[in-house]
């Protein structure tokens, strides 16, 4: 398990883990006044009042709640958004409603999840040319339905 330090200016629980078994914690609006409405095809960014102190070799994804998706429509538009190791500030969600309903949003109110990802930094070595594959320059859609 690896720790992550966490300030939360925000009133609700720290993100949490829904079970045992569970990759993604929890991510909670933090709306000061009233709620917020995202109308149909309408992206906002919503606050969480969190800021994170993030290992170096590790991000965060924000990720959709299935929930949220299947019953109101609601996504994570970036998804999954990265919040890089050395990002300091407070964490937003970039929520947009692809419903044709109005959404709405109230504090505390269960937004996203969170998932730790390892990575590994990126090295480009630029060269002239690069090594045959069997697939080639085949793009979208060439390896078929089936």
């Amino acid at each position: 398990m690896i720790s992550i330090k966490i300030v939360n200016n925000s009133n609700n629980p720290n993100p949490n883990l829904g079970s045992a078994g569970s990759a993604g914690a929890d991510l909670r609006a933090f709306i000061k006044d009233d709620k917020i409405i995202l109308k149909s095809m309408e992206r906002k960014l919503i606050p969480t009042g969190i800021k994170m102190e993030i290992p170096m070799g590790y991000e965060v994804q924000i990720r959709p709640r299935s929930g949220l998706a299947i019953k109101n429509g609601i996504a994570v538009i970036n998804s999954p958004g990265t919040i890089d190791s050395d990002y300091r500030g407070e964490i937003g969600v970039l929520l947009v409603n692809l419903s044709n309903e109005l959404f709405e949003i109230n504090n505390g109110d269960r937004i996203a999840q969170m998932v730790l990802a390892k990575y590994e930094p990126l090295n480009f070595i630029e060269v002239s040319e690069i090594s045959i594959s069997e697939r080639g320059e085949k793009g979208f859609g060439s390896t078929g339905n089936k």
